[in-house]
């Protein structure tokens, strides 16, 4: 049979019957709020590149967290920025770092919160790379012992899962040996697996002042031609220990996302990065999108690409809308 009889426009008569057959739900519970973290004290600064978005201080993080927990958001994810810089990326594991700092803050506030912390040496490096580098090159194998470190160092704060972002071959696996070791076996892996060399990172690395000195990121994160691989990637980061796995970005690599999903035997995480979420800011000051239309339309987008969980920037303003606050 086909029309007259059928007729798909039944189903969009009204709200509650599109709501009660909708295919694809988004909620604050599959939200993480990303936070960026600065060293010291009393501070709190707007990034230019990114509206609405901050950088704060430890002490100064309490009414961003407690804004994502009234919403119902069940993670914050922490970059730490602007801490001193030398070749290892030292400052990347100390105990009184700014994200050490913060995880104890936060977890002293919000303990029910998760809360998620990025581990790269981008901010700390002199070179503004995620390794350390010999002879003008990441060196992978010498950066494998200083992101286990790190991630310790967090795992030692309080941090509830810790997020690998270098793109270093092996390091899932040394990650979850030192956390093993130092008696953090509940502490779980969220791996960027499927990290790609992306046009969409320039607001962040702006607001994380992690951009490199010389050259670029093209020799460990991923190539924007290749899907196969990014289903490889995280496979081999499951099958090291990783307990999620992540695409990074969202919007132009929504196929990676639901090849992903398809293949993981583990959930997949998408990260809705800093130039996306711009990009709709800056149309919608100008007139030319209705930004929560274009915010909610995009996250959906993500959602029904597989992606169980999706970092954004629009957290709290999704969250708003979705409880209708």
């Amino acid at each position: 049979m086909g029309f007259p009889e059928i007729r798909p426009r039944r189903l969009r008569s009204s709200e509650s019957v599109r709501e009660l057959v909708r295919e694809t739900r988004l909620s604050p519970g599959n939200l993480v709020y990303p936070l960026f973290v600065l060293p010291g004290s009393g501070t709190k600064q707007e990034v230019e590149a990114m509206p609405g978005v901050s950088r704060c201080s430890p002490d100064m993080i309490g009414g961003e967290v407690k804004r994502a927990a009234r919403l119902g958001i069940p993670a914050v994810l922490l970059f730490g920025v602007n801490e001193a810089k030398d070749e290892r990326g030292s400052s990347a594991w100390k105990k009184d770092g700014a994200v050490q700092t913060a995880v104890r803050r936060i977890k002293d506030l919000e303990p029910e919160l998760t809360v998620i912390t990025d581990v790269c040496l981008c901010a700390y490096t002199e070179s503004g790379h995620c390794g350390v580098l010999r002879g003008g090159k990441v060196d992978n194998d010498a950066t494998l012992e200083l992101l286990a470190k790190a991630a310790l160092s967090h795992a030692e704060a309080g941090a509830d899962i810790v997020a690998p972002s270098d793109m270093m071959d092996g390091r899932v696996a040394a990650i979850r040996k030192a956390l093993d070791a130092g008696g953090f076996g509940d502490t779980a892996i969220m791996a960027y697996s499927a990290k790609y060399a992306s046009a969409f990172y320039g607001p962040f690395r702006e607001a994380a002042d992690c951009a490199p000195k010389s050259g670029d990121r093209k020799t460990y994160q991923m190539d924007p031609a290749n899907a196969r691989e990014a289903v490889r990637e995280a496979l081999l980061d499951a099958q090291e220990g990783a307990d999620i796995v992540m695409v990074k970005p969202a919007l132009a690599y929504l196929d990676i996302i639901r090849a992903v999903r398809n293949a993981s035997p583990v959930p997949v995480a998408a990260y809705n990065v800093s130039g996306e979420y711009s990009m709709i800011k800056t149309a919608a000051a100008r007139g030319l999108v209705d930004g929560e239309r274009a915010m909610m339309e995009t996250l959906l987008s993500i959602r029904r690409a597989g992606a169980d969980i999706i970092i954004t920037y629009f957290a709290l303003e999704a969250a708003k809308l979705l409880e209708g606050k």
